[in-house]
């Protein structure tokens, strides 16, 4: 594909870019002919020669005058006036304007009557329009109507009514035959960049996407680069967007803004935020994808900056969708989350199918536990958006709070799909695979997150508790080893607190304690005394430390005290001076006659006295001791 890129013709690709514009904005795609214009600046070191421009029909001079009625109105919003005043004309600009303003005017009035309980209703009273207006487009397009008459070329079709056309069938659901109209649409006309954005709302996985049927146009590399991104590609997206970036288009504000999408894809925050700060500099008026922007400095924490953001966007447009988005990121951050709610309800207002804006407030409803409403939110944002993998991942958790593990695994699953290679999306799985009782699946879950990368450090840790629980004691003992050295590590790069409190504390302080247990019962004295001893730096685990400390040294005694006795040497009787015979007894220390030990067996040695025979209180440690019933007969200890 690069190579196909070096090919290209910046002269050429200037001609196509003006041209584009110039059909663009004659037939109301403002935003569109906008993206094009941003393309343009990047190649305004290249003159050429408006004749050179290839350009299309004009509208008859009897026609004239409704056109350019028809084109301010559109601009001034006032949709039913511009479908009015051209409901008789027949050329293909005016009729695609006319359908066109049709299909604003019903959009506009789905707005003004959505209320936060209809916003995704399936019963809109709006959808009957939207019916009556593909009604309308199928007859043209089909050959029946005016603009196709009878011929059935592909040259002879309109592709900006065919575009049109997928978007209908867009809104209402229809979705194969949308991807159909707007891969004709795009065919025709390559350079309406609204056509391919429809599309890629519609494209489900690379495989789809690598079957679509499309021109083989400079642009496409624009879209697969797009695509890329939607399917977190994000290291092919950012080859095409860097070579495309050096052929020529390094000044374009749209291309250096998916560079620093990538780089937020990957989680490269640092890098993705100067890349903004970049584009600020460059053209600090622009407000797409500050809402990505204020994301970014939200997850780092940056009070000041986001703050500032947010008083920048509200003196450029203070009602635009983006700039809600980031005033509520800025309400989040001071965890005024019912503000922030206001603020993304707000975006929504104004952008119905604003992506970001649903599911923050998504997230927002967590915060504030209102399950039902995240729940609605998010269902929305997949409804927008079925590759938004922070949707699937929002409801995995909703159905997690609910207790409901099988839906929460279900759409964990989803996510993960989404983003393979993200050890969050992997642990939520795996975690979810415990809770059905999928243990072979959650390990693979967790084996992978550590392999790909554990951005929270915890995959090791569930993959040791996950074998302690199947009975895999050795092998969560190792893993344990190896979460306690990585934590000391972490310890010893971030300092001090870089674990000081928290969950982490607390799990690296059970970990030692699973250590010292798991060596005590293995023998391992001297490796169980050593995590005992940590387990005392910790709180949580003292008292447990100081139990099995105890444990430990009441063994050792015990070994101490045998080993005392098996060295010792075994001497013949002794007779003092009076003549009595003494019992090997005497030689044992008191301590250990005290402790109950004195009574242990000597092979093969006999005791005599002239002393009268002791009574029970004298043996009763001694089950093997037999005793005669003479008293002149003398003790004997049995061998």
């Amino acid at each position: 594909m690069l190579e196909e890129l070096k090919k290209l013709d910046l002269r050429e690709v200037k001609k196509d870019l003006i041209r584009g514009y110039n059909e663009c904005l004659g037939r109301g795609l403002s935003e569109t002919a906008k993206w094009l214009s941003e393309l343009r600046i990047s190649l305004s070191s290249i003159q050429v020669n408006p004749s050179e421009v290839e350009a299309e029909p004009a509208v008859p001079a009897e026609e004239i005058d409704f056109y350019d009625l028809a084109r301010t109105l559109l601009e001034l919003r006032e949709y039913d006036r511009c479908a009015h005043f051209i409901s008789s004309s027949e050329h293909p600009k005016l009729v695609f304007l006319r359908n066109w303003a049709q299909f604003l005017a019903s959009e506009k009035r789905h707005i003004d009557n959505m209320t936060e309980a209809s916003a995704s209703s399936q019963h809109s009273p709006c959808l009957q329009e939207l019916r009556d207006l593909l009604s309308s487009l199928n007859l043209l397009i089909n050959g029946t109507g005016s603009i196709l008459g009878s011929k059935s070329s592909a040259q002879s079709r309109d592709g900006y009514l065919l575009y049109l056309h997928g978007i209908v069938l867009k809104k209402l659901k229809v979705r194969q035959q949308a991807v159909e109209s707007l891969v004709k649409a795009i065919n025709i006309s390559p350079l309406n960049w609204g056509a391919w954005l429809e599309l890629s709302q519609l494209v489900t996985d690379r495989c789809m996407l690598s079957n679509l049927k499309l021109p083989n146009h400079w642009i496409k590399y624009f879209f697969i680069g797009h695509m890329y991104l939607e399917l977190q590609m994000n290291e092919e997206a950012l080859e095409i967007y860097m070579f495309l970036k050096e052929s020529g288009f390094e000044k374009c504000s749209y291309l250096n803004a998916q560079i620093a999408l990538a780089y937020h894809n990957k989680r490269d925050v640092e890098i993705a935020v100067e890349m903004f700060r970049k584009l600020l500099d460059y053209d600090p008026y622009r407000l797409e994808n500050m809402d990505t922007y204020s994301n970014l400095l939200y997850v780092k924490e940056m009070r000041a900056e986001l703050a500032h953001l947010a008083h920048s966007v509200s003196e450029v447009d203070k009602y635009r969708a983006e700039t809600c988005v980031v005033i509520g990121n800025f309400y989040s951050l001071r965890n005024e989350h019912s503000k922030a709610v206001q603020s993304f309800q707000r975006a929504l207002r104004l952008k119905p199918n604003f992506l970001s804006a649903w599911t923050l407030m998504g997230h927002e409803f967590m915060e504030l536990k209102n399950i039902n409403a995240a729940m609605k939110s998010y269902r929305q944002a997949i409804e927008v958006n079925w590759l938004d993998y922070r949707a699937w991942y929002g409801l995995g958790q909703t159905y997690e709070i609910l207790k409901m593990p099988q839906f929460s695994q279900y759409h964990y699953k989803k996510a993960q799909a989404l983003r393979p290679n993200d050890s969050r999306m992997l642990i939520a799985l795996g975690e979810a695979n415990e809770k059905v009782e999928k243990f072979k699946d959650a390990m693979k879950c967790y084996y992978k997150a550590r392999n790909v990368g554990d951005i929270e450090r915890t995959a090791l840790l569930k993959l040791a508790k996950l074998h302690d629980t199947m009975g895999h004691k050795d092998n969560a003992a190792e893993l344990y080893l190896e979460y306690a050295a990585e934590s000391q590590r972490m310890l010893s790069i971030e300092g001090n607190g870089g674990m000081a409190g928290g969950s982490d504390r607390v799990e690296l302080a059970r970990a030692y304690k699973y250590l010292a247990n798991h060596f005590l019962i293995q023998g391992d004295i001297e490796q169980a005394c050593m995590y005992c001893n940590k387990c005392l730096e910790f709180e949580e685990t003292k008292e447990e430390g100081k139990a099995l400390l105890r444990s430990i040294a009441e063994k050792r005694q015990k070994e101490e005290t045998a080993n005392m006795l098996i060295d010792m040497p075994v001497t013949e009787e002794s007779t003092p001076a009076d003549g009595q015979t003494v019992s090997i007894h005497s030689a044992v220390p008191v301590r250990l006659q005290m402790s109950g030990l004195s009574s242990l067996e000597s092979p093969n040695v006999s005791v005599q006295s002239n002393v009268a025979t002791p009574g029970p209180a004298d043996v009763t440690n001694r089950s093997d001791m037999s005793l005669t019933d003479s008293d002149d007969t003398p003790m004997v200890l049995s061998p």
